[in-house]
């Protein structure tokens, strides 16, 4: 006796549909599973088993074998033990045969034969959908993140009983059981109140900055003596980013129902992401992999932000990890099963003191730099060249003079988050505006020829680039970088080419090239200073 039916599992983030064989011949009463099944997937047989009997279903005394196709492919997870229960249920006879025509299973079972939720029905959904399926019965408590898929039928069952009845439990559970698998308008979430740029005190550039980073999406790093409200400042970029839309929501809500952290299963994240890892984060941690590769904290950053507070301090392997996603959006891991590509399309944002002692350059509140000039140039090369050249914004965030602490009330309110919301709002109108058919995004996203035809200069600001490539030793990416931020400042000043006052400001966030600068001509001085 011979059945099918189709499950699926993860493969990355992404879903992949999986044929169940099942065959029941005669022979000593065996349970076994082949396929290249994880050992979550081998112990099925056991919940299965156990999940017919106690669910008043007769379990065969035959020997069973299922198959798993494709063979090659890793499986994992207990995703399966539904799709297989429902294959001995129609092999043997139990329930028809029609019952999975065009329906893809998902599920795990209790050993009482309750469906419990699994992380990745939304990838799975979508792969469904992609491979013709009709109908996907899920878990209960899944259902509202499958429905997040048009074009597919969905089923949600509490019972494995209540797949050959579905929706009997709908009266006793009211209007929240009735519409648990339909799709329902998905609003945006409001921005996150909780914080405000006017609870900093005064440093109205460093808002400036971060509204700039925010309304291009580039890669920022401030640069401070302790106590200067860098970490602050960073901590409320959240709060200005525009909510995600329709597809942005999609790939983002696909990396977390993967990851299993998705926090409410009935809906699209509208919220941008913001993650914090602290600095003794792994490499695997924060790029993924693993045995069976998940997704790391890049990619649950995606289309947000990755916040990465005192920089230097993170290990030099897992920064320089980094290099790629900050380049091509995305991160490829290799095992001998096969490679995964996660996507990572995330803002830099990132903090650091000057020195060791944290006061290079602070000399202005009588406490100055105790590290000699070695030092200071160690902890500043702690931060590879490639790397500083991915960030498109540094800049100095010096503490509050005792004027500017005592007029607070002035000065905090002058760019709270409402006012630095509007600025990000308008130039992120004019970018969707100007990039409309194009596939980018946001400024950030310019490159090649494209970067040419977008950014257009004025005379003046040409020179002023020019003259800057030379002083500052710039790359030709960092040449890049300040142009896409000088096409940023336009957007947000409502101007149509970018003017020189629009560059002088881009120029004027090259902070860290400007502190190496100066650190290798005090080295210079040093060497030719004569001996004593």
């Amino acid at each position: 006796m011979y059945g099918i039916c189709y499950g699926a599992c993860m493969h990355g983030i992404d879903g992949k549909t999986v044929r169940v064989e099942v065959d029941l011949s005669n022979g000593l009463p065996t349970f076994s599973i082949v396929g290249l099944p994880d050992s979550a997937v081998r112990e099925s047989t056991e919940r299965v088993r156990a999940a017919l009997k106690n669910g008043s279903f007769e379990f065969p005394l035959r020997r069973i074998t299922v198959n798993l196709a494709p063979a090659d492919v890793r499986k994992e997870g207990a995703a399966f033990d539904l799709a297989i229960a429902v294959g001995i249920l129609l092999t043997s006879g139990q329930w028809p045969a029609s019952l999975a025509d065009g329906t893809l299973f998902l599920g795990e079972l209790s050993l009482h034969g309750d469906v419990r939720p699994v992380p990745g029905v939304l990838a799975m959904a979508l792969a469904a959908r992609d491979d013709g399926f009709s109908r996907l019965v899920v878990p209960w408590d899944n259902a509202r993140e499958a429905a997040l898929v048009d074009g597919l039928e969905i089923v949600p069952v509490r019972r494995l009983a209540d797949v050959l009845s579905p929706g009997r439990d709908d009266a006793e559970d009211g209007a929240d059981g009735a519409s648990a698998g339909k799709r329902v308008p998905q609003k945006a979430e409001p921005p996150g109140e909780e914080l405000d740029f006017a609870d900093v005190v005064g440093q109205l550039q460093s808002k400036r900055a971060l509204a700039v980073a925010a309304a291009g999406r580039h890669n920022v790093l401030f640069i401070g003596p302790p106590g200067s409200g860098k970490t602050m400042l960073m901590r409320r970029l959240g709060t200005i980013l525009p909510p995600l839309d329709d597809d942005e929501a999609l790939e983002v809500t696909k990396v977390y129902s993967a990851s299993g952290m998705l926090a409410d299963r009935g809906a699209l994240v509208r919220r941008r992401p913001f993650r914090a890892p602290h600095h003794t984060i792994s490499t695997q941690g924060l790029i993924g992999g693993g045995a069976s590769p998940r997704p790391g904290e890049a990619s649950l950053a995606h289309r947000g932000v990755l916040f990465l507070d005192e920089l230097p301090e993170f290990p030099r392997a897992v920064l320089e990890a980094l290099r790629q996603p900050l380049e091509d959006g995305a991160v490829t891991i290799a095992r001998a099963k096969g490679a995964f590509t996660f996507p990572a399309r995330f803002a830099l944002a990132a903090t650091m003191n000057p020195c060791p002692c944290g006061y290079d350059g602070y000399e202005f509140d009588n406490r100055g730099c105790s590290c000699p000039l070695p030092r200071r140039i160690a902890y500043l090369s702690r931060l590879s060249g490639p790397l500083i050249d991915r960030i498109d914004m540094t800049m100095d965030v010096p503490r509050l003079t005792p004027g500017e602490a005592a007029a607070w009330t002035q000065t905090g309110a002058a760019l709270d988050t409402g006012r630095l919301r509007e600025l990000v709002e308008r130039a992120q109108a004019a970018q969707r505006e100007r990039y409309a058919g194009t596939g980018i995004r946001c400024n950030a996203e310019l490159s090649g020829k494209l970067l040419r035809r977008y950014c257009p200069l004025s005379p003046d600001a040409s020179e002023l680039l020019l003259r800057a490539y030379g002083s500052l030793g710039l790359s030709a990416r960092a040449h890049d970088r300040v142009l896409k931020v000088a096409r940023t400042i336009a957007d947000v000043e409502g101007a149509e080419r970018i003017e020189a006052a629009h560059m002088n400001e881009a120029l004027s966030y090259r902070a860290f090239e400007l502190r190496q600068q100066r650190l290798r001509e005090g080295t210079k001085l040093g060497a030719d200073a004569p001996s004593r």
